[in-house]
């Protein structure tokens, strides 16, 4: 039986009367009229064509993947970061590839997963190891940035929401409603976002000439938080007023306290960070902190692709501000 001709490039421009260039433009988000596109879409699909991937690669030395490196998927900031991320690099002509990495003390295993694939760049979101595997990426000759963490050498290129000024004006908030007794529900040790938010908190709080907070770990895990919350509780001198420094811990403190008959949003006030889609829902109504996320992932973007096409204007972190957006979990005063 014979072997039916895979159609080729020049097939689709036969067909749809432009150059084999414009073809291949229109297949790589590169410069053609909306109306020649439709027209080579249109004979791709007649002719059954599909670009060569392997062969694009060959050819300009890209295979147009970035790997997105991110430690967890529970917390649902990250879903829609990947989403928004993707269809960011989509309009630049690139695919993501995802990365799990779950935390892993190692850094290897994370290294040469990244490593071993050809891609054209990396951002490695959030996660306690996320500076040293950029620092490896950096010797390896791999373009990366840093996305909601930052490298606190200055050395590797990075975006970020304003996590200092985040935690100051959560601050501010509580100790406008009378709070003094507070706490923060701190994540993990080595993350620059934790350190970041908590710091810009205390200094605010110690400024009010108030006491320190008290500081509790929850690791950024569920039970981390539900095991703070419940420890803050359980104090002579519990605290009137909590900040979880993101929401994925603000959800859980918001439901130990249910639990220890203690009403978020009367009898105490809670505030998260991240501002993600479900802090919005009555169940929860939290006082959270919003990232810019499209400001944060348009710049990340942008630097990535100046740095993947030798274009890079610096190393430093850019850091965004956000804004507060007060919920029931919060909104009220201390008598």
């Amino acid at each position: 039986m014979a072997t039916l001709k895979q159609p080729t490039g020049i097939d689709v421009a036969r067909l749809a009367g432009v150059s084999k260039s414009a073809v291949s433009r229109a297949f790589t988000g590169g410069s053609v009229s909306d109306e020649a596109r439709q027209r080579i879409f249109d004979a791709a699909r007649e002719l059954r064509y599909r670009p060569s991937q392997a062969a694009r690669s060959l050819k300009t030395n890209r295979s147009r993947l970035v790997g997105l490196a991110v430690t967890h998927l529970d917390n649902q900031f990250y879903p829609e970061v990947i989403e928004r991320i993707s269809d960011t690099l989509a309009i630049e002509g690139y695919r993501l590839v995802l990365f799990i990495t779950r935390g892993e003390a190692e850094l290897e295993p994370v290294i040469y997963e990244l490593l071993g694939f050809s891609l054209d760049g990396v951002i490695l979101a959030s996660g306690a190891f996320a500076a040293r595997v950029a620092h490896e990426c950096v010797e390896a000759a791999m373009p990366v940035i840093m996305f909601n963490n930052i490298d606190k050498s200055s050395q590797i290129p990075g975006v970020s929401a304003d996590n200092t000024l985040g935690g100051e004006t959560v601050a501010r908030h509580f100790i406008e409603r009378g709070h003094k007794r507070i706490a923060v529900i701190t994540g993990v040790a080595d993350s620059s976002t934790s350190k970041d938010r908590t710091e810009g908190f205390c200094r605010a709080v110690s400024g009010a000439g108030l006491p320190m907070p008290t500081l509790v770990n929850g690791n950024y895990t569920v039970e981390g938080a539900a095991e703070a919350m419940n420890a803050l509780l359980a104090r002579p001198d519990a605290p009137t007023a909590v900040f979880c420094v993101n929401d994925h811990m603000a959800f859980s403190a918001i439901g130990a306290c249910q639990q220890a008959g203690v009403q978020p949003g009367r009898d105490i006030a809670i505030a998260g960070f991240d501002n993600v889609g479900i802090a919005g829902w009555p169940s929860f109504a939290l006082t959270s902190y919003a990232q810019p996320v499209t400001a944060m992932i348009e710049r990340c973007v942008s630097r990535l692709m100046a740095e993947i096409g030798g274009q890079a204007d610096d190393t430093g972190t850019e850091c965004i501000p956000g804004k507060l957006i007060i919920r029931q979990s919060s909104d009220f005063h201390v008598p």
